[in-house]
């Protein structure tokens, strides 16, 4: 089966979640918008009336839209292997995912903390407060669960002894705050070596490391999730 990913053409964004999982499991799919543009995926999202996504990412299947990131990946995971049959360890790891959803709310919300259709230099001292606070308290917050949920595992992934969607969005998430915030990143990332451990068994998947050496993997830049702003960065 191919499936239709359907994403904003120029941008990483929360689609790279989706993409990573599909590029290390080498599952077919389409990205629709990079290869019809922009408008062709406005004019398919405006064919949904019924059950429409809110917005992309979403996959396309048989007639019907799977839509938000971790429900995406939770269908992958259950139809493609990507996840454990235990049921408590599936909602388990789809918890994760969705504290990982909490996380780059948060990250988008630095750059954006008083309205999203407003520019970034018009909320520009609100967005260095909102770094600051985001730098000294939510980012080790946040590393030392995932950090912690990676020790639980006796093994090198999160659960069982393979990987799963939650370890390629690790992976994806680490290297997004890497390029956000390389100063902060560089002080205390040391503090998470389970989490760093799952990073480069990630990078190292023949089918991750293949997508990342192609031309399909898009830089970060400053129209993403993802933005390096030097001023708001600090160790």
């Amino acid at each position: 089966m191919s499936y239709n990913l359907w994403y904003w053409p120029e941008i990483q964004g929360r689609g790279e979640f989706v993409r990573l999982a599909l590029e290390a499991a080498g599952i077919e799919y389409c990205d629709c918008a990079r290869e019809r543009g922009t408008q062709a995926l406005v004019d398919d999202m405006a064919r949904y009336t019924q059950r429409p996504p809110f917005a992309p990412p979403y996959l396309e299947l048989q007639g019907f839209v799977i839509a938000q990131t971790a429900n995406i990946l939770l269908y992958l995971g259950e139809h493609h292997d990507l996840a454990p049959s235990r049921l408590s360890d599936r909602l388990w790891l789809h918890q994760l995912q969705l504290t990982i959803a909490d996380m780059v709310a948060e990250v988008h919300n630095i750059h954006h903390p008083i309205a999203m259709g407003e520019y970034y230099e018009d909320q520009k001292a609100e967005a260095l407060r909102a770094a600051e606070q985001f730098r000294a308290e939510r980012i080790p917050k946040f590393l030392a669960h995932f950090d912690g949920a990676a020790q639980a595992n006796p093994g090198e992934w999160l659960i069982d002894h393979r990987w799963t969607y939650a370890d390629t969005s690790l992976f994806q998430l680490v290297e997004g705050l890497r390029y956000m915030f390389p100063r902060r990143m560089a002080a205390i990332e040391h503090a998470y070596p389970a989490l760093l451990r799952i990073h480069g068994l990630v990078r190292s998947l023949p089918g991750v490391a293949a997508y990342l050496a192609s031309d399909r993997r898009l830089s970060f830049n400053e129209d993403g999730i993802f933005r390096h702003y030097p001023e708001l960065d600090g160790a």
